[in-house]
């Protein structure tokens, strides 16, 4: 429902600040004198490993990370390219590069960058025609800049990175052919200049919501005579008139009206879609290529919109609909000897087996020729999650099951548990030879790093290819321990406990109830260090953070996820109060020093539990919502409100008001501070006004920031999220003491 956002974290744009954040305090000198606590200044200048891709003969790597640029006031996406013989190196620097993928022979590297060409400014860049209502896609959380996203190469051998084409297309989504010659790319379908001029006379700046909408091309662009074509000298932009208009001579329209370099010349086009097209996977064999549909608005409005399609490499052939579905598919993935495609549906985004539901991950591999689809791993009982395909045929995915995701192989129906270090696993990717596996891993007290297994099934023996963020080593370090009890029903529930540095057996502490979003996620073994996740900070600030793992988490089985519905709030509600008085009672939690906080549906549980209990003396909410019906509305996925609620609002409105906070605001005492971004479509803005007007109504003491530009994640201005962390750091230490 609402997924917690994805969390940006941060690092020193200069690679040679980050050199110089390699040097270790020695040893010696740590163990002379007590740790220092982190600071909020250090815990937010980390780095994010944002994705890793291992070259196709496992011999290299390249990496994204994502980093604050504090001068700039928003996030740097560096490239990296760790070598055997060389180590860890930028790859680029332009700041705005991500989503690399190797060419089959290992040579080139493609990836996605908003970075303009040399011939153009930003605010060229800026005027691309990406096509929604309005001019531009509404993307989950988007704050409304539109700069053309272009597909670039750059050769490993060394050189400057070359746009593939010049033309002003948003790409969303791109893969290399087989052989490597072409690179499939997905783009918003371009209008004419005759189109274009005559939308801004008859419209001016008015949205026709939904008419304006375009779907998508598939583009199959060779990449040697694309690269001939833009090594050319760059295009010159014509100047505009008064008016706005373009001086530049109108171009030869061919019979269909479409100007001249509108698409790369170079392009053929293999389908057109009325959605976009969010994912593509080309045959072993290069005769065809399997897409996945998305909602071209990026409005999670119908699960119908995210289905697979097979279209021929040939242009002239008729993209064939695969699957019919109230499922999310995702990660398409071929089998080796191309008899199937395999994909992903993530927690909380349908299923195959029937209606909508939000239950565990999938894994399926489904028969192209008859549509046919097994699922497999089925016998799992946690959630299962991304995947790749080993060298071997054999399929390793990520499997969340109480705490901790680890690596399982799947076989059949069956998932075997691989030997794995305690924590979290994620972003894996294999090789077309040999025997490794490129990982990411990390753990409450140990940052995420790119890891090389040389035998991927043995995943416990690592080489760490990264050593980002340092400085966690040096300081103090919270301990931590799962905690089980029983909810009100007598459900068994779970959770985490995170202690202050040292305090581990100590008692009586004032403790923060920390939620996570989703509710589709599990907190566990696994480390964060943004303004989403700050866990670990506030322990170092001296509190027993307790995160529980209620009822709609995932990693605790299929019935467990149900449970939610319909009674949405009510029923975690009942589990996060159960375990806070098992705290109290096991003498963990000082009963008098008690605050709640969460973001996303962590803030929708925080409103609604200050309406249930006074025992909280503050609370910190963010983007969460009060009421289900206006939600319902401005929410950008629509269809998982009405599941959780037994239907949409004119069907279930009893269920809307009664798992609803707004209507039990008198009901409040505790100080609340409210975080909000201003241009959230996942939760609407006007929530947080919402929650703001009540308590101003009832007296009770708050504080509500408004972030301007962020969407729902606060993914624009490292700012903003540095203020948000430091004022509810202050907000708790007012109302509760040390």
């Amino acid at each position: 429902m609402k997924s917690s956002p994805h969390r940006p974290s941060f690092f020193p744009c200069s690679f040679f600040v980050y050199i110089a954040a390699l040097a270790i305090v020695p040893v010696s000198a740590i163990a002379q004198s007590p740790r220092p606590t982190i600071t909020l200044d250090e815990f937010l200048n980390t780095t994010d490993i944002a994705g890793a891709r291992i070259s196709p003969d496992g011999t290299a790597a390249v990496i994204g990370t994502e980093n604050p640029d504090w001068k700039a006031s928003n996030y740097r996406h560096t490239l990296w390219l760790w070598t055997a013989s060389d180590g860890l190196r930028p790859l680029t620097q332009s700041g705005s590069d991500e989503g690399a993928e190797w060419s089959p022979d290992g040579k080139w590297i493609a990836f996605l960058s908003d970075r303009p060409l040399a011939a153009e400014d930003d605010s060229d860049s800026k005027d691309a025609d990406s096509g929604d209502s309005g001019g531009r896609r509404l993307r989950a959380g988007d704050s409304g800049d539109d700069e053309t996203t272009r597909l670039w190469l750059i050769p490993i051998s060394g050189g400057e990175a070359q746009p593939l084409y010049r033309e002003k297309l948003d790409a969303h989504s791109f893969a290399w052919s087989a052989d490597g010659k072409s690179i499939y790319v997905s783009v918003t379908k371009p209008l004419t200049d005759e189109q274009k001029e005559a939308q801004k006379e008859e419209w001016k700046d008015v949205v026709r919501w939904r008419e304006q909408e375009r779907g998508d091309l598939l583009l199959a662009l060779p990449v040697a005579a694309s690269l001939v074509s833009t090594s050319a000298q760059p295009m010159a932009h014509a100047a505009k008139d008064s008016s706005g208009k373009s001086n530049r001579k109108k171009s030869k329209k061919d019979k269909t009206g479409e100007s001249e370099n509108r698409l790369p010349a170079s392009a053929l086009t293999l389908a057109e879609t009325k959605l976009e097209i969010a994912d593509i996977a080309p045959s072993p064999d290069g005769k065809s290529i399997a897409f996945e549909t998305g909602s071209i608005n990026h409005r999670m409005e119908n699960p119908a919109d995210f289905e697979v399609f097979l279209v021929s490499s040939a242009p002239g052939g008729q993209a064939r609909q695969l699957t019919h579905n109230d499922a999310m598919e995702s990660g398409l993935r071929w089998s080796h000897d191309g008899q199937w495609v395999h994909f992903g549906v993530h927690a909380a985004e349908g299923s195959l087996e029937g209606k909508y539901r939000d239950i565990q991950g999938r894994h399926y591999r489904m028969n192209p020729v008859d549509g046919k689809i097994e699922r497999l791993g089925a016998e799992f009982t946690g959630s299962l999650e991304d995947f790749d395909i080993l060298p071997t045929g054999e399929i390793v995915a990520l499997g969340i099951k109480g705490t901790e995701q680890q690596l399982y192989l799947i076989s059949g129906q069956k998932a075997t548990k691989l030997p794995g270090t305690a924590g979290w696993y994620a972003g894996i990717s294999a090789p077309r030879s040999g025997g490794s596996l490129l990982v990411r891993f990390s753990s409450i007290n140990n940052p995420g790093q790119v890891y090389l297994a040389s035998d991927a099934l043995h995943p416990d023996h690592l080489t760490a290819l990264t050593h980002f963020n340092p400085i966690f080593g040096e300081r103090a370090q919270p301990e931590w321990a799962p905690y089980s009890w029983k909810s009100s029903d007598g459900t068994s529930v779970e959770g985490v406990l995170i202690f202050p540095p040292g305090q581990k057996s100590a008692r009586h502490l004032r403790m923060l109830t920390f939620i996570h979003g989703g509710p589709a996620d599990a907190d566990g073994n696994r480390f964060g260090a943004d303004w989403y996740d700050w866990a670990t900070l506030a322990a170092s600030n001296g509190w027993l953070v307790f995160r529980p793992n209620y009822r709609g988490s995932t990693g605790y089985g299929d019935d467990f996820m149900l449970q939610i519905a319909p009674h949405l709030v009510s029923k975690p509600g009942e589990d996060i109060l159960s375990g806070v008085d098992a705290l109290v009672k096991d003498g963990y939690a000082d009963p008098n020093r008690l605050a709640i906080g969460g973001y996303s549906y962590g803030g929708y549980m925080t409103n609604w539990l200050i309406t249930e209990t006074t025992r909280f003396k503050a609370a910190v909410t963010g983007a969460g919502a009060v009421e289900h019906a206006a939600n319902w509305g401005n929410d950008d996925g629509t269809w998982d409100d009405a599941w959780y609620l037994n239907g949409r609002p004119w069907e279930s409105p009893e269920m809307y008001q009664a798992e609803a906070a707004l209507f039990r605001m008198n009901r409040v005492k505790t100080p609340t501070h409210i975080v909000q971004g201003s241009s959230d479509v996942r939760v609407s803005y006007l929530e947080g006004v919402t929650l703001e007007r009540a308590l101003q109504q009832l007296g009770v003491e708050h504080s509500f920031l408004v972030f301007p530009g962020e969407g729902h994640s606060l993914a624009r201005n490292p700012w903003h999220g540095y203020i948000k962390l430091r004022e509810e750091l202050k907000w708790l230490d007012k109302y509760v003491s040390k």
